[in-house]
């Protein structure tokens, strides 16, 4: 049960990690300079039952910040085509711009760490899932999915960047982690006044 919520989170809260974009930027700002976090280590938390709900190593901190930015681009590419409401395509595009950026940012900032930490992407579990299931849906059954996965997501990323900028082991990571929490955020509270 403990590997499971553990994993739950984890995949939220990759997925709002991904979200890097300042609360009091513009529309166009977030579209252009949106960071969000990459992954977090599913391999930690599962390995690890006594662990937190969030990785605290660079490592499970750059996997967890990869794996978001990836559910949330690969989710929101599907919102683009499944979705039926417009505020939806819209989030979606916001998300995949973010992410995108979200990704680079990390990389940039891993680019001159010594030792070396290089992202790895795969989704969790629970991530892998709640795509697999937006696959078979599609119009306002897709939107309304699409909603709670990214409430779920976003919500439990902007935990995972707390903890993390709290009591990580990498200074340039716990900054990079705080700064995406305004603009993780900010697309939590668009995911809730999706519609």
């Amino acid at each position: 049960m403990m590997k499971f919520k553990a994993l739950l989170l984890f995949a939220s809260t990759l997925a709002i990690a991904a979200c890097g974009q300042k609360a009091e930027t513009t529309n166009a700002d977030m579209n252009a300079s949106d960071t969000s976090m990459t992954n977090m280590d599913a391999g930690n938390l599962a390995a690890n039952d006594t662990a937190s709900m969030s990785p605290t190593s660079a490592q499970g901190f750059v996997n967890a910040a990869a794996a978001s930015d990836k559910f949330e681009i690969e989710t929101s590419k599907l919102a683009s085509a499944a979705g039926a409401s417009s505020a939806t395509k819209a989030f979606a595009d916001k998300m995949i711009t973010a992410h995108t950026a979200s990704t680079a940012k990390l990389k940039s900032t891993l680019s001159g760490m010594t030792p070396p930490v290089t992202p790895v992407d795969t989704l969790t579990a629970e991530q892998q899932s709640t795509l697999d299931n937006l696959k078979t849906l599609k119009g306002a059954d897709f939107d309304a999915a699409y909603k709670t996965a990214q409430v779920d997501a976003h919500t439990k990323t902007l935990d995972v960047l707390k903890n993390y900028s709290a009591s990580g082991d990498t200074p340039a990571l716990k900054t990079f982690a705080d700064g995406l929490i305004p603009t993780v955020t900010a697309h939590l509270n668009m995911a809730k006044g999706l519609k």
